[in-house]
């Protein structure tokens, strides 16, 4: 019976299987000392003469004395040396009590257990168990003068017993071993899902960070942005003595400064972006727009309809690519206008199933050159549209100007095609 150290050698499961079979080893212990005292009791009360009943008795002593000193170690340690040992002195004085009394045979219910219980190896339990089974026989049949009926009465009995013992002992080994190897994968199976357990949460901190990247640039930086550049213009209409001017600039500076300490406030607190909060998505963009032209100088023209239908994770991902559709503009194009259009889905959408809505912003400057990079910006908002199952598409002709369109499905259960609402209407801001 394969014990605790042939099963596993590392692990939590070693540890667990060694508690339990430190557990059922008492219960061994119990076993075994009922099995051979009541072995002595039966041979005490067989009425036989003196000069057999002594040494059967003795024979058990040293059954008794051999486990206390040899077996119950070879039992805990899984000593080897010491289990074989203390195994071969026990089919000894098993067979020496068979020969003086009859009765002896009751040991043989505590040896062969023992062997399979103490025995690492298989082939070494299947070799003891043949000699005690071989030794008991030819005890029997010299307990009665070794008379060929006395062997062909012993051995079939005894063989009888040996195969028994040998199919208890493989099939409780093997249930040990499944027990201990189930013990193992469980063990496994913890430490894959504490390893997944970190790698999801290395992978969420991560998204959290692209995540925050994303938000500080499409919002703060931005605003910081607009900042430096409002106020390198008031300081130009100072060096000009346009005071009325540059009042308004730093009218412009006050208000942007403002609204980029509320946007930090709602990063922090999760909230809906700031133009979202009390406000519908097409009054959000009407705002950008108009914050945008101030700002930069460059004509904004809108063309802008409600899509009902839209959830907060659509609106925020169309304001946010706005926002930097626009930031990109003013820091990039060198253009005189922008277009913005806002939308239902065209029939040359690019998201094959169901209702989308289409923000598109055009403008007519420079247009991308050749072998140019796409920045953290724009890398960004794809991959905020990517995670609404959107897609985005960036052209620019040869001609000049460049147009940035963001399409996104819409929820299936608000259809894009529903009666549009009174503020859906198309509207300008030229």
């Amino acid at each position: 019976m394969a014990g605790p150290q042939a099963v596993s050698a590392s692990g939590s499961a070693l540890g667990r299987f060694e508690e339990s079979w430190d557990r059922v080893v008492v219960w061994w212990d119990v076993g075994f000392y009922v099995v051979v005292l009541l072995s002595a009791l039966a041979v005490f009360l067989s009425g036989v003469e003196p000069d057999e009943l002594v040494p059967a008795l003795a024979a058990i002593a040293v059954i008794l004395l051999a486990y206390t000193f040899l077996g119950r170690r070879a039992a805990r340690n899984r000593d080897q040396r010491l289990a074989v040992s203390y195994l071969l002195i026990l089919i000894v004085a098993t067979d020496l009590a068979v020969v003086h009394n009859h009765l002896g045979t009751f040991l043989l219910f505590g040896a062969f257990t023992q062997i399979w219980m103490l025995s690492e190896r298989r082939w070494v339990s299947l070799v003891l168990s043949t000699l005690l089974a071989v030794g008991t026989t030819l005890a029997l049949t010299a307990a009665s003068g070794f008379s060929r009926e006395a062997l062909t009465r012993a051995a079939p009995q005894m063989g009888v017993a040996l195969a028994f013992s040998i199919l208890l002992g493989i099939w409780v080994g093997q249930t040990m071993l499944q027990t201990a190897r189930h013990a193992q994968l469980v063990d496994d199976l913890h430490a894959a899902q504490a390893e997944l357990g970190t790698v999801h949460h290395a992978a969420g901190v991560a998204a959290e960070r692209e995540r925050m990247a994303r938000e500080i640039h499409d919002t703060l930086a931005q605003g910081f942005t607009s900042v430096v550049m409002l106020a390198q213009a008031a300081s130009a209409d100072l060096d000009r003595a346009d005071t009325a001017a540059a009042r308004d600039r730093l009218a412009l500076v006050e208000t942007t400064a403002r609204d980029n300490l509320a946007e930090a406030r709602s990063l922090v607190t999760a909230f809906a972006p700031l133009p979202l909060q009390g406000a519908t998505l097409v009054e959000a963009v009407e705002r950008l727009a108009a914050r945008f032209e101030d700002e930069s100088g460059v004509a904004v023209t809108l063309r802008l309809s409600a899509v009902p239908g839209l959830g907060s994770a659509e609106d925020v991902v169309l304001l946010r690519s706005a926002q930097e559709a626009l930031a990109n503009v003013r820091r990039h194009a060198q253009a005189s206008c922008v277009v913005v259009s806002l939308g239902p889905g065209r029939p040359e959408g690019t998201v094959p199933d169901g209702a989308t809505v289409v923000l598109e912003v055009t403008d007519d400057g420079r247009g991308l050159g050749p072998g140019v990079v796409e920045g953290f910006g724009l890398r960004g908002m794809r991959e905020r549209v990517a995670a609404g199952d959107g897609t985005v598409r960036v052209v620019s002709p040869p001609g000049g100007g460049t147009s940035v369109r963001v399409e996104l499905p819409v929820p299936a259960d608000h259809p894009a095609d529903a009666p549009p609402q009174p503020a859906s209407l198309p509207r300008s801001r030229t």
